[in-house]
């Protein structure tokens, strides 16, 4: 409940983040409901209109701990405030807003693709073709919302803030941000108007997150609506809890919330399933060599199937457990993906799940 709260009210101040600073829209736009009119020519914003920028190469992951969202956007006192909090690593500040696509309303970030890349979720992170896309003045929808909408790779939807430009869908992918539905460039985003520095990020490796909320609350004032990323996890689908709750029957002493936590990092429980930039595969996102001594006919169809969930989740269970998750689960986790930054995230993503369900 209490992260239904949160997302729901982050959810409002994005929308009324475009709105406060733009009371003219009506008189500018009409009484259309947000339509541009004669006086606002349409546009059409293509990768052959603009130069690309340069996409730097990833050089880390930065994996985001705190989301903050104020309507009358940040300010770069309050920015160096918040940096200089003890354990605060790095900062990254976007613009954004509410806006319209194909007649709902979703959230925005507009970003630098060179930066905010390294913000995402690993394998989103790594997908170079993704933000040479995004440099190239197309879109990115997370794909939980591409698929909602149905929206093609390739073709221009209009997006519609203070201006309607015609927009091209260059990618989808897990953002890893709650309510953050597209990815704009900056430049998209000055055309649409986004409120700029509307939000900012916080990553604070091995600090409690919840401590880094409360002191970016403090800085940003009551007003603003601050995210704690680490507990905030996404209710798994139906399919997939069962699956996880199975899974770790298999494995005396693994939590199927440690399952579901794993699902969640790697693929956003099945919605993107590879191949990263390393070459692992499916769901669960194994390595090939690793599925060949770990993998499992979950199904029982006659075949272990690392693109099959069924298949999938208990071979990850096995894998812990061959790890020895029942002695040392940080270790075990470790051995799924040697980055303790990994190990953090996926511990603290499965304590909040265990409180969701318990």
């Amino acid at each position: 409940m209490r992260r239904n709260r949160l997302l729901t009210a982050l959810s409002v101040v994005l929308v009324l983040a475009l709105t406060a600073g733009a009371g003219w829209l009506a008189v500018r736009l009409g009484e259309e409901g947000g339509r541009p009119t004669a006086r606002t020519p349409q546009s059409r914003i293509t990768a052959d209109m603009v130069v690309a920028e340069q996409v730097a190469p990833l050089e880390r992951v930065v994996p985001p701990h705190v989301l903050a969202v104020a309507a009358a956007g940040v300010g770069d006192a309050q920015v160096e405030r918040v940096r200089r909090i003890p354990r605060v690593r790095d900062v990254i500040v976007v613009d954004g807003g509410a806006v319209s696509l194909e007649g709902r309303r979703v959230n925005v970030f507009a970003v630098d693709p060179s930066r905010f890349r390294s913000w995402t979720a690993p394998a989103t992170a790594r997908n170079q073709d993704l933000w040479a896309a995004l440099a190239a003045d197309r879109f990115v929808a997370a794909a939980g919302t591409a698929r909602e909408l149905k929206l093609e790779l390739g073709r221009p939807y209009q997006i519609v803030a203070r201006s309607a430009p015609e927009v091209v869908l260059g990618g989808t992918a897990p953002l890893g941000v709650p309510q953050v539905d597209l990815l704009v460039s900056r430049r998209t985003g000055t055309a649409l108007g986004l409120v700029s520095s509307v939000a900012l990020m916080v990553n604070a490796p091995g600090a409690a997150s919840a401590d880094i909320a409360k002191k970016v609350r403090a800085v940003l004032g009551r007003k603003a609506v601050v995210v704690d990323l680490d507990t905030a996890a996404p209710q798994a689908g139906a399919s997939y809890l069962d699956l996880y709750k199975k899974a770790a029957t298999t494995c005396p002493g693994l939590s199927w919330t440690v399952l579901a936590a794993i699902g969640q990092v790697e693929s956003d429980h099945g919605t993107n399933v590879g191949p990263s930039s390393a070459g692992a595969l499916g769901p669960m996102q194994f390595m090939p060599a690793t599925w060949r001594s770990y993998g499992v006919d979950g199904d029982g169809d006659g075949r272990a199937d690392i693109m099959n969930p069924y298949d999938a989740i208990p071979a990850a269970a096995r894998y812990l457990c061959a790890s020895g998750a029942q002695r040392d689960l940080y270790k075990a986790v470790y051995a799924y993906n040697h980055a303790d930054w990994y190990v953090r995230k996926v511990l603290s993503l499965a304590d909040a799940y265990a409180r969701r369900f318990s």
